[in-house]
């Protein structure tokens, strides 16, 4: 098997338009949450807070391409762009068979679907609907436009499985790459928020409806505070390469992808299940040949839901202990569902790079039912040579990918 590295990322982020704005604002502490106005004309919705990313110079894109996209596939070609500038890779490159594209989400553009609806229904006229609508609404339609947009004519995948999204889509294209499929892959995952998008979560009683009037105090993760999840919204995007190749045109590499693991539980549709979370990890380090003493960070999925907090503290003591470092990053951004994986790895790939660990926003007492793991509620400075970054996804969907700084 060839070895796989990343020599690229880019980012969409509620905490900015790029990658310095997404470790930045983590650096420095900052909450993108605020309340959502308008929300509350929305009848039955309790959570009226989020983190929005702003949607600026879509204009760039020639609208040839950008017609057929809605707000999460414009994110994702600007993320593509930049990971492929941080790569120094060129367009020029990219109409080779060798190279692929794979971007996750939890479903296509929520905005352009609710106007597709809202637009069709009250007459039942489909002749109210523009051609392009239906490619803004399908559930590839991030990988599919910036496949066109980039003239990218190797592997196209789209990954849908919620919040496991792009990093099956980094695991997929790590499996490509280092069985020698594809030399070099473009991965990651890309959402969008809408009230809706929300609302599919109010609906299990999973967001946080008690901070409506004091935003920026949650999400909470693992926290006897908590009491659910807040979506954001953007788009992370890494880029894989095959060792040697980028090793020949002397690229920088953030680190390199040693395992990988993803699996069902077989259990609950929406509960997570300790047994198949510990399953997938113990996997994750077995294909990356090495012990769990040998980690030196886990970056959390830590959601701030009762039970999704206190089932994934309780597998990773199982299988860790108390003796690595845990943190999740969704106080400082929220949720981003199909694009939390690939934003957080690369936060995660910044803290490597700084030797530093962030810690969890917004975590003042830890919930009994979260304790017994090393959870960083203060910038801890630690030197990271093994992380593990973890996804567990609604429908018993989990995944955890593991890097390691890059050893020649």
């Amino acid at each position: 098997m060839k070895r796989v590295v990343i020599s690229g990322v880019g980012a969409v982020s509620p905490l900015g338009g790029d990658v310095p704005s997404l470790v930045g604002g983590i650096e420095e502490g900052k909450s993108a949450v605020r309340y959502m106005e308008g929300w509350d004309r929305y009848v039955g919705l309790r959570s009226l807070v989020a983190a929005p990313a702003e949607l600026k110079n879509e204009k760039a894109i020639p609208r040839k391409s950008r017609r057929s996209m809605g707000r999460m596939s414009v994110f994702a070609v600007q993320a593509t762009e930049q990971a492929l500038a941080d790569a120094e890779v060129g367009r020029e490159v990219l109409s080779s068979d060798r190279i692929g594209c794979i971007i996750g989400s939890t479903m296509g553009s929520a905005e352009s679907l609710c106007e597709a609806f809202e637009t069709m229904l009250p007459e039942r006229d489909l002749s109210k609907l523009t051609a392009m609508k239906f490619f803004q609404c399908v559930s590839h339609t991030a990988a599919m436009n910036v496949a066109q947009y980039l003239g990218i004519t190797g592997y196209v995948m789209a990954t849908s499985a919620a919040c496991a999204s792009s990093l099956q889509a980094i695991g997929a294209g790590y499996d490509l790459v280092r069985m020698g499929k594809q030399d070099l892959v473009l991965c990651g995952g890309s959402e969008e928020l809408h009230p809706t998008v929300t609302a599919s979560f109010d609906i299990l009683f999973a967001t946080s409806t008690g901070y409506n009037d004091d935003p920026q105090r949650t999400p909470r993760p693992f926290d006897a505070e908590r009491d659910g999840l807040v979506v954001g919204e953007g788009c992370g995007m890494v880029v894989l390469e095959e060792y040697e190749r980028a090793l020949e045109r002397g690229a920088k590499t953030y680190g390199e992808i040693i395992g990988y693991h993803t699996g069902g539980s077989g259990d609950h549709v929406t509960q997570s299940n300790r047994e198949s979370i510990v399953r997938c990890i113990g996997a994750a380090l077995s294909s990356a040949g090495i012990s769990a003493a040998e980690v030196d960070y886990i970056n959390a999925h830590g959601t701030a839901t009762r039970h999704g907090d206190e089932v994934e503290a309780q597998a990773i003591r199982e299988v860790f202990g108390d003796a690595v470092p845990v943190s999740s990053l969704k106080g400082y951004f929220g949720h981003t569902l199909g694009a939390s994986g690939a934003l957080e790895l690369i936060a995660s790939l910044a803290m490597m790079e700084k030797g530093v660990i962030y810690p969890t926003l917004n975590l003042e007492t830890v919930d009994e039912g979260c304790k017994g793991i090393r959870h960083v509620m203060r910038p801890l400075r630690s030197e990271i040579g093994v992380l593990m970054k973890n996804c567990f996804a609604f429908g018993g969907i989990n995944a955890a990918l593991v890097c390691r700084r890059l050893e020649r």
